[in-house]
């Protein structure tokens, strides 16, 4: 009985050992891109919801706290900066963008997750959407709560992102973000609140689904250009144009405005009130500006709704920016500007994107 039972060990182990080869070589690969934020955050104390470090645990931490996700697919995990989001830089937008279609066109990877924080998390989103040059599923996500918390929404979200990167569905809709079960578009959505764990929203359009039980499920997806159909290129980008952001508000005047021109900004977006509504005081400065080869569009303050065109017999000298927010009006521009300074394929670009 015993030479029987040996027997089988010796003919059935080796079998599962390559059975599980095969599963493993199998499954997608996930590069997992780190640059910090409260997803990586920690606290002093459990139920410290706001006073913590941002950016503190390595991505290998990261990563071991959802052991789930190496039954998804094969993980790797590389750290491209460990920083609070705020102080997101240009620099590391293009290292970023470089980094993921390199992967892409090693084809190291099947899909790319970023760990990002949540202040800047749509701009860089959004930036990516513009200059990735892959339709493979490349899937931003954060957290609300540092990991030390009581409550962390980090793991979850990662181990949803990786699920959703690693999904065939996920392909072609553009760089994605997953946070609180929900599926956003880089295009589209937007930091709505200061501290709620569903503070990711897209107010004009809508998500594009859901996370369900742990199954990525999509029920629309954008038609505006992105990733692959993109003609931004970055590659040998050193930083992008000048461009700047004035807010509107009542009694504005022209003293922003004044300055940026000094500076020698490239382009200036106005975060006009109601339909991107420009002040007297203001238009007459921007005006001069436009003038001069700055190039200007109007943007909303009011974070949703469309800017629709200015429509007088004279024609605008400012770019209307649809239903881009104020902050994804300047990415799109800086792009713009690094393939021409013409008004109007400028303008065609924000009815494209």
């Amino acid at each position: 009985m015993k030479l029987l039972i040996l027997l089988s060990l010796f003919f059935l182990v080796p079998g599962l050992f390559v059975t599980r080869k095969a599963a493993a070589a199998s499954r997608p690969r996930i590069f997992v891109l780190a640059t910090g934020g409260t997803i990586a955050g920690r606290a002093d104390t459990p139920s410290a919801l706001t006073a913590y470090q941002a950016g503190t645990l390595r991505i290998e931490s990261l990563l071991a706290t959802v052991p789930p996700l190496r039954d998804i697919a094969n993980v790797t995990g590389e750290t491209i900066c460990d920083i609070d989001s705020k102080d997101m830089t240009e620099e590391i937008w293009l290292r970023l963008a470089r980094r993921v279609n390199e992967l892409f066109a090693e084809e190291s990877a099947d899909g790319v997750v970023i760990t990002h924080g949540t202040d800047t998390l749509e701009e860089t989103a959004y930036f990516l959407n513009l200059t990735v040059k892959s339709d493979r599923p490349v899937v931003l996500t954060g957290a609300m709560r540092p990991a030390t918390s009581l409550s962390a929404d980090g793991p979850l979200n990662l181990l949803d992102a990786v699920r959703t990167a690693a999904s065939p569905d996920a392909a072609g809709k553009g760089v994605l973000i997953v946070m609180n079960g929900e599926i956003n578009a880089a295009r589209d959505v937007a930091k709505t609140n200061t501290l709620a764990l569903d503070a990711f929203q897209s107010p004009d359009m809508g998500l594009l689904g859901y996370v369900n039980d742990g199954i990525p499920t999509f029920y629309r997806q954008t038609r505006r250009y992105h990733t692959a159909q993109s003609e931004f290129d970055v590659t040998r980008l050193a930083s992008l144009p000048p461009v700047k952001i004035l807010y509107g508000h009542a009694a504005d005047d022209a003293l922003f405005v004044e300055a940026a021109v000094r500076a020698g900004v490239r382009g200036l977006v106005y975060a006009g009130l109601g339909n991107g509504s420009i002040p007297q005081s203001v238009e007459t400065a921007l005006t001069e500006a436009a003038a001069r080869g700055v190039i200007v569009v109007r943007a909303s303050r009011t974070g949703s709704g469309a800017v629709v065109p200015e429509r007088s017999p004279a024609g605008s000298p400012f770019l209307s920016a649809g239903t881009l927010s104020p902050q994804k009006a300047r990415i799109l521009l800086q792009l713009a500007l690094t393939r021409t300074a013409n008004r109007s394929e400028i303008q065609r670009m924000f009815l494209e994107y």
